[in-house]
């Protein structure tokens, strides 16, 4: 198995529409990620957190997503999802994602087999890559 990782994306006024499930669709079926659980958060202007599956969200939600594939489900605990829903602002939705990186499972593997541990691994922000892009450019 190849590292795995979580991601929650949040959509302010509670706006998640499922135009996500395309492109997110499209990694699983390039082989790049194997996706092992999703749920779905929305938290209300009052702060009530209400958890859903697929199955409970808008009809065109739930289409939008019926064509991407995954495998296990249910590793998100209820812990796991009051800690994210706690960390978004009020009148939010959130999709959580938990995946698995199967482009580098390979490289996982070889790192494992010959003893090696991953002391440091960090997602770098988005904003904070373009900033650093933009300081060098003007050098």
């Amino acid at each position: 198995m190849g590292p795995v990782e979580y991601i929650v994306i949040g959509f302010p006024g509670n706006r998640f529409n499922g135009d996500v499930a395309p492109a997110l669709q499209e990694l699983v079926e390039a082989g790049i990620i194997n996706i092992l659980d999703l749920i779905f958060i929305y938290k209300g202007a009052d702060g009530n957190v209400v958890a859903l599956e697929l199955n409970d969200l808008p009809e065109a939600v739930v289409a939008a997503f019926e064509s991407v594939d995954g495998e296990i489900g249910y590793l998100v605990s209820d812990s796991d999802m009051v800690a994210a829903a706690e960390a978004l602002p009020n009148n939010t939705s959130a999709a959580l994602l938990v995946w698995e990186n199967v482009w580098s499972e390979r490289f996982a593997r070889a790192v494992r087999d010959s003893g090696g541990e991953v002391f440091a691994r960090e997602a770098i922000p988005y904003e904070l890559v373009q900033a650093a892009i933009a300081y060098v450019e003007n050098q």
